[in-house]
């Protein structure tokens, strides 16, 4: 099975890289910025895309990925969740929605299509989040009404610039 990994973190890449061909896959490890047209001649049977990749964001590939390779699994990994987009990836065409850390069992599975994580994150039945976790969504649903303004955003909010981009540093509590 080929794999095509996409992810900035050189460490992570490398270890999954390891870890994923000692298990059998055949893997094209991506650290650089890449087009969608490369990721799509690659062929492979299967995607795993980091979610902010360097200055390119991994939801920009997957309605092309799943247009031109309708048959492949596109799983999206990332360290900065939120359920905004988490339906957005789904609805763009993607198989799968990880965070990091991710177990790699969980990973495999996920990459192999045993079974759909992305269910978790889209049920009727919404698990209990913390006060920190409403906060950490609310502050990513309202930056993405914005379109990534962060003053806007800010002010929206009532705190301060820096503030918020404190808070959007910290990974999603």
């Amino acid at each position: 099975m080929k794999l095509v990994i996409v992810d900035d973190d050189i460490a992570l890449l490398n270890a999954l890289s390891r870890r994923f061909s000692q298990r059998g896959f055949n893997v094209i490890a991506i650290a650089e910025p890449v087009s969608t047209q490369q990721l799509v001649n690659e062929n492979a049977d299967t995607y795993l895309l980091d979610l902010r990749f360097a200055s390119q964001s991994g939801l920009n590939f997957v309605a092309p990925l799943r247009q031109g390779l309708p048959k492949c699994r596109i799983v999206l990994l990332t360290g900065y969740a939120s359920i905004a987009n988490a339906v957005q990836a789904v609805k763009l065409g993607a198989d799968d929605y990880l965070t990091k850390p991710a177990d790699l069992l969980q990973l495999e599975q996920a990459l192999r299509g045993e079974h759909l994580a992305i269910e978790s994150a889209t049920q009727d039945t919404p698990a209990v989040l913390s006060p920190d976790q409403l906060e950490w969504e609310h502050i990513n649903r309202v930056l993405a009404e914005q379109d990534g303004n962060i003053s806007r955003t800010a002010e929206l909010l009532g705190m301060h610039r820096r503030t918020l981009q404190r808070k959007l540093a910290k990974h999603r509590p």
